[in-house]
C-alpha cells in the first residue's frame, strides 16, 4: 500500500514519466496505470486490495445440488461422496453432480464430513473369490459379534452371495444353536435356491471338532448338494467380504442398537433392501448388489437323499451315535452322522479313507489282533506309516465323490 501511494503521488506531482516510475519501482507500466486509473476514481482508499473472487462460477454447485447432497447424505449418514455421487446420477437425471472431491467439499462445509483416522494397512492379498464368475457359486455366512438388545444378546447373522455382494439374508438371532442357524438358511434355500458352495469360519455351528469338522448343518448342506468350505483359522481375510460387510452393518443398523430384538430385527431387514437395491457397491462400478444377482438354478430338494459313491467304494450306514461296524471292527466317525451313508475308499494294502459325499471324515489302518475299536488318523500320519513298497491308488477329485441327485 505505501508503494502504491509512492507511485501514484510522485506520478501526480509531474516531476517524472511513468516509464521511469516503473523502472524503479520494478513494476510494468499495465499495473502503474492500472493502480493510478484507480487512484483518479475513488482516492487513496482505492489502492487497497480488492477480492480476487471471480464475478461468475459458471461450475459453481447449484443451490438444488447442495441441497440433494446434503439431504442424500442425512438420509445415508455412513455414505461417502462416490456412492452419494452415484446414487444422485441415477435419482437426478438432470442435475449436473459435481466430481467427488466436490461433493466432500460440500459435506465439509455443511458439517457433514466425518473424520476417520487413516490406518496402515499391509499389501492385501489376492482374493480368495476373484475366480468366480456367476451368482450363487459360493456363498459367505457368518456371526457378526454380537452385542446387546433390550437386555439380551443379538447375534446378527449375514448370508452374503460371493460373486454379487448380495445380502441373501442378515437376521437378528438370541442364540447361535445349529436349529436355530438353520431356520434361517432353510427360508434362504426356499426363496434363492441352492448354493454350489458356502463358505464360512471354523466355529460352531459351521465346524466342530470331530471327524470331518462336521456338524448337523454343514451335514443338511451336503446331503443338499452343497460343498461346505472353512476358512484357515485366524485368517479372517480368507472370507475379506463377509468382514467387510460386517462394518458396513455396524456404522449403519447397531449405531445405536434397536431397544428390542424385533426391532432390531425389522431395522436389519431395512438395511438389507437398502444394501440391495440402492447403495452402490464400489467393487461393482458403483451399482447395486441386486443388479448382478440373479436366482439360483438349484431348487431346495424336497426329498434329501443320501450321497452317491464310485464303484470303488464300500458303501456303509452310520448307527445313531455315528459309527460302522467295518470287518468285525468298531470305527467311530462323528457323533453328528445319524444314519448316513459314508464311503470307504483303499489308499494301500492295509489303508483307507472315510468319505461323506465330499468330505474326507480321516484314514485308518487295518488292525490286527483283537482289536475291537479303530480310531481315524490324519492323512499325514498315514503317510508316513504306509509302506513306500505298496501301491497306492490314484486319488479320483472331489466332485467325483459326491453326487446328490435332487
Amino acid at each position: 500500500m505505501r508503494e502504491r501511494m509512492k507511485l501514484v503521488l510522485a506520478y501526480a506531482a509531474g516531476k517524472t514519466t511513468m516509464a521511469e516510475l516503473c523502472r524503479s519501482q520494478g513494476v510494468s507500466r499495465k499495473t502503474a496505470y492500472k493502480w493510478w486509473r484507480r487512484y483518479c476514481e475513488a482516492g487513496v482508499q482505492a489502492l487497497k486490495d480488492r477480492a480476487s473472487r471471480p464475478h461468475s462460477s459458471p461450475n459453481q454447485v447449484s443451490d438444488d445440488v447442495e441441497a440433494a447432497i446434503v439431504e442424500l447424505r442425512q438420509m445415508y449418514p455412513s455414505w461417502g461422496p462416490k456412492k452419494l455421487k452415484a446414487v444422485l446420477e441415477r435419482t437426478h437425471p438432470s442435475l449436473v453432480v459435481p466430481a467427488p472431491s466436490t461433493i466432500g467439499e460440500v459435506l465439509r462445509r455443511n458439517g457433514l464430513r466425518l473424520q476417520r483416522r487413516r490406518k496402515r494397512r499391509a499389501v492385501p492379498a489376492t482374493s480368495p473369490f476373484a475366480a468366480y464368475a456367476e451368482p450363487n457359486a459360493v456363498w459367505c455366512a457368518d456371526f457378526k459379534g454380537h452385542f446387546g438388545v433390550g437386555g439380551k444378546r443379538c447375534h446378527p447373522l449375514t448370508i452374503i452371495d460371493g460373486y454379487s455382494r448380495y445380502l441373501i439374508a442378515c437376521k437378528a438371532l438370541s442364540n447361535t444353536r445349529a436349529a436355530t442357524v438353520r431356520k434361517v438358511f432353510f427360508r434362504a434355500f426356499k426363496t434363492f435356491g441352492v448354493p454350489k458352495v458356502i463358505r464360512t469360519d471354523n466355529g460352531p455351528p459351521f465346524a466342530s471338532t470331530g471327524a470331518g469338522g462336521l456338524t448337523e448343518l454343514s451335514t443338511w448342506w451336503i446331503k443338499l448338494g452343497i460343498v461346505p468350505e472353512r476358512i484357515e483359522p485366524g485368517h479372517p481375510e480368507q472370507n475379506g467380504r463377509q468382514e467387510r460387510f460386517h462394518r458396513t452393518l455396524q456404522q449403519e443398523t447397531v449405531m445405536p442398537p434397536c431397544a428390542s430384538m424385533a426391532a432390531q430385527d425389522r431395522r436389519f431387514l431395512r438395511h438389507r433392501q437398502t444394501y440391495n437395491e440402492v447403495r452402490p457397491h464400489e467393487a461393482l462400478g458403483q451399482v447395486p448388489p441386486a443388479s448382478f444377482y440373479s436366482r439360483s438354478s438349484r431348487p431346495l430338494a424336497e426329498r434329501w437323499l443320501d450321497p452317491r459313491y464310485p464303484d470303488s467304494y464300500e458303501v456303509h450306514r452310520t448307527t445313531r451315535e455315528g459309527w460302522i461296524t467295518w470287518r468285525g471292527h468298531r470305527l467311530q466317525l462323528n457323533s453328528c452322522l445319524d444314519r448316513e451313508s459314508v464311503g470307504v475308499r483303499r489308499l494301500g494294502r492295509r489303508t483307507f479313507e472315510v468319505f461323506f459325499g465330499p468330505t474326507s471324515l480321516g484314514c485308518f489302518r487295518e488292525p490286527r489282533g483283537n482289536t475291537k475299536t479303530i480310531r481315524l488318523i490324519t492323512p499325514s500320519r498315514v503317510r508316513r506309516q504306509r509302506d513306500p513298497s505298496q501301491q497306492v491308488l490314484p486319488r479320483s477329485p472331489v466332485q467325483s465323490v459326491t453326487e446328490v441327485s435332487g
